[in-house]
C-alpha cells in the first residue's frame, strides 16, 4: 500500500514559514494559504506573477460575486501579507482597497433568556460551558480552551491563557459559577472524562478539548429549545454579560478590562443597547411642562 504524498509548492512553504517566524494563530495562516490559493485559482498561473491590475480585477471579481465585506477584507490581508512579506513586493497591493464593515448593534438576550437557555442546554457539560460564558465574558475559544488548573478557588480568578491578540488576563470566578464548576468536574471525573490537569471541558477524547463547533452546535439547539427567537451564538453570552454588567453600574472601565478590549471604544458599543440605562434617563420633553 502505498501513501499518498502532498507537495507544497516552494512558494507556499516559504509563505508558510513566513507565518511561523511571525508566529501567526493556526487560523490566520489557513485563511492567508486560503485567500492566495483562491487568488492563484482565478489567476490560472502562479500568483508571484502578478500585476497590479490582475488584483484590482480580482478585487471586482469578488465584488461582483457577491463576496460580503469580511471576506473581501479577508482576501485583501491574506494576499497583503502574500505580496508584502512573503514576495517583498507591496507596492503590487496598491490599488486593493479594504472595504468599510457596517457596524451593527447587537442582539442582546435578557437574563430570562440567558437563564432558559442554559437550562435548555442538552447535557451538564454543555450547560457549564454556557453558564462560564455569560458568567466571565470569555470568547467560545477561550472557553473551550480552559484548562482545570486554570481556576484559582483562592482568588476567584480564572487565567485565561493567550487569548485574542495573544494576551493573558485574568476573568472573574463568581461563587455560584465555581459551585457550577465543582459539580461538573465530580461528575466528569466520576465518568473518568477529566483528565488531572486536563481540559476543564474535555471532547470525546478527553486528550482533546471540546471543539468550538460543538458547542456553537450546543448553543443553538439549546436555543431551540428554549424557544429563543433572536439570533443566538456563543457570543450573544459575551454581548449578555457586558450588556448585563453596565446595566448594574459597573464601571465601563472594568467591564472592558473583564472582556480583554484594546480600545474602550469598543466596550462603549454596549452603552447603546443597555436599555435599563436608557431608561432611566430623562427625555427634554419631560422637563418642558417642569415648574
Amino acid at each position: 500500500m502505498t501513501a499518498s504524498t502532498h507537495t507544497i509548492s516552494p512558494l507556499r512553504q516559504r509563505m508558510i514559514e513566513d507565518m511561523r517566524m511571525r508566529k501567526l494563530g493556526d487560523r490566520t495562516q489557513d485563511g492567508y494559504v486560503r485567500a492566495v490559493r483562491y487568488f492563484a485559482k482565478y489567476l490560472g498561473h502562479t500568483p508571484d506573477t502578478a500585476t497590479v491590475e490582475d488584483l484590482r480585477n480580482y478585487q471586482l471579481h469578488l465584488v461582483d460575486h457577491g463576496a460580503s465585506p469580511t471576506s473581501l477584507n479577508a482576501a485583501i490581508c491574506g494576499l497583503k501579507f502574500f505580496f508584502s512579506v512573503t514576495l517583498d513586493r507591496p507596492e503590487l497591493m496598491a490599488k486593493m482597497q479594504p472595504v468599510h464593515l457596517p457596524r451593527k448593534l447587537p442582539v442582546i438576550l435578557s437574563p430570562d433568556e440567558v437563564k432558559r437557555l442554559i437550562a435548555a442546554a442538552g447535557n451538564l457539560k454543555h450547560q457549564t460551558a454556557l453558564a462560564l460564558a455569560y458568567a466571565t465574558g470569555l470568547r467560545i475559544s477561550e472557553v473551550v480552551s480552559l484548562k482545570v488548573t486554570d481556576i484559582d478557588s483562592q482568588r476567584m480568578t480564572l487565567r485565561v491563557e493567550q487569548g485574542k491578540g495573544q494576551k493573558d488576563r485574568y476573568a472573574m470566578l463568581s461563587p455560584l459559577l465555581l459551585e457550577r464548576l465543582r459539580v461538573w468536574w465530580r461528575v466528569a471525573r466520576a465518568q473518568g472524562r477529566m483528565l488531572d490537569g486536563g481540559w476543564l471541558f474535555p471532547g470525546q477524547d478527553p486528550v482533546r478539548h471540546l471543539s468550538a463547533r460543538q458547542l456553537d452546535r450546543a448553543i443553538h439547539a439549546a436555543a431551540d429549545e428554549a424557544g429563543i427567537g433572536k439570533r443566538v451564538s456563543m457570543h450573544s453570552l459575551r454581548h449578555a454579560f457586558a450588556t448585563h454588567l453596565l446595566e448594574q453600574k459597573v464601571d465601563i472601565r472594568l467591564i472592558q478590562v473583564l472582556l480583554g478590549h484594546k480600545k474602550l471604544e469598543t466596550t462603549a458599543l454596549y452603552a447603546q443597547v443597555a436599555t435599563d440605562i436608557l431608561r432611566e434617563v430623562v427625555s427634554p420633553l419631560e422637563r418642558l411642562n417642569s415648574p
